[in-house]
């Protein structure tokens, strides 16, 4: 008699977390420049690490700091973070509520999944950077966008509407894709919609040091009725270009850091030694280097700003921060068929929808690439739009 076969269940089924994911996220990988493609899409500086962060890391090794970190991280670098921290929010800062993560990104996962149970309502901006939702969806909690008033800035009478019965509010600031910045009175305003309430803020504040108002940046940590309920989430990326090195932070009240670094050692474990060195370097005296690249940027957002402005069919946003400009565009197509041929002409730029549904019919070009590339990258930009005309 042959053997009877049985049919066996299948080896692998997509966990409902990655289900969720998988069917809420806009998130698409866009490629860096080569030889035939002009990028605009990468959120990347084009400008090396300081050449003295560098050092410290070598340094570092030479005197075998090679072994595991604290899971909280270094002391002397939260340390060196709780003083900047101290001035940044206008109150005392603790080193205890430091926590050192792998990255940025590893710092709002950690903070959004010690955070948000399944069910939860979570309020965003639309459009904000696409990983809080995708972090929402992971946890299981219910992502509610709130569509930005005209200027981009947040719609105060809609956002004061959603945040009822919310756990959880999440923005950057400055924020990416728009370049918006959100000033003291923004904030205060928004402290006041959430008196009185348990709501929860994270406040992703990685471009900081990229603000041209010419004011003093405010951060959500400055704001009696926002400091005592905000999780403050920083990265080394930006500001130090220092992206490949993943190197990240977060402050706030101890109770919720204490939730976030349960999660973030689960996941990540301690952020390696000598790195940490590196970024004790990076906060003690690289003040200046910040300052070049920041000047180097605004200028870049003028040269950007003059080549988009000669393109018919564009309404340019009025970046006030980070290194984006959101252009909306007048043809009658979706954003990413947009993108898909504006690639056929060898440039390369994020779909507003990437970002919400209100991105749609947008476009976001990054100005942290050099001068040349911009003027190029635009160039081919106008050619691909007149070609879809």
């Amino acid at each position: 008699m042959p053997p009877t076969l049985t049919t066996q269940p299948p080896l692998y089924d997509a966990a409902d977390a990655v289900a969720r994911i998988a069917a809420a996220s806009r998130r698409t990988q866009q490629p860096q420049s080569r030889g035939d493609l002009v990028s605009l899409a990468m959120g990347e500086p084009d400008f090396d690490t300081p050449r003295k962060v560098t050092e410290a890391a070598h340094a570092s090794l030479r005197s075998a700091r090679t072994h595991y970190s604290p899971l909280l991280g270094e002391p002397a670098l939260r340390e060196a973070l709780a003083a900047k921290l101290t001035a940044t929010a206008g109150t005392p800062a603790s080193a205890a509520d430091v926590l050192i993560t792998q990255g940025g990104t590893a710092g709002l996962a950690a903070s959004i999944l010690g955070i948000v149970n399944p069910g939860d309502k979570v309020v965003v901006p639309d459009p904000t950077y696409s990983l809080y939702g995708d972090l929402v969806a992971m946890a299981g909690g219910t992502v509610v966008p709130v569509p930005l008033a005209p200027d981009l800035h947040w719609d105060l009478d809609r956002l004061a509407d959603a945040l009822t019965g919310a756990k959880l509010f999440v923005f950057c600031n400055p924020v990416n894709p728009t370049g918006i910045v959100h000033g003291r009175e923004e904030l205060e305003t928004l402290a006041g919609l959430l008196d009185g309430t348990p709501t929860i803020v994270i406040s992703d504040e990685a471009y900081s040091d990229l603000d041209y108002t010419g004011r003093p940046f405010t951060s959500a940590t400055s704001i009696d009725g926002l400091r005592e309920r905000t999780v403050y989430c920083q990265t080394f990326s930006k500001s130090y270009a220092m992206t490949g090195w993943r190197v990240g932070y977060l402050w706030g009240p101890s109770q919720l850091i204490q939730a976030s670094a349960r999660v973030h050692n689960t996941f990540n474990g301690s952020v390696n030694t000598v790195i940490q060195d590196a970024a004790l370097v990076a906060v003690e005296s690289c003040d200046e280097d910040v300052a070049r690249m920041r000047a180097a940027y605004e200028q870049r957002r003028e040269i950007m700003r003059a080549e988009l402005a000669a393109i018919p069919g564009l309404t340019l946003s009025a970046p006030e921060g980070a290194f984006y400009q959101f252009p909306r565009y007048d043809l009658d197509l979706p954003s990413v068929e947009v993108v898909a041929a504006l690639r056929s002409h060898g440039v390369a730029v994020r779909p507003g929808s990437e970002f919400g549904a209100c991105g749609e019919k947008h476009l976001r070009l990054s100005y942290a690439a050099g001068p040349q590339s911009i003027v190029e990258g635009v160039r081919r930009l106008a050619d691909g739009l007149a070609a879809l005309r």
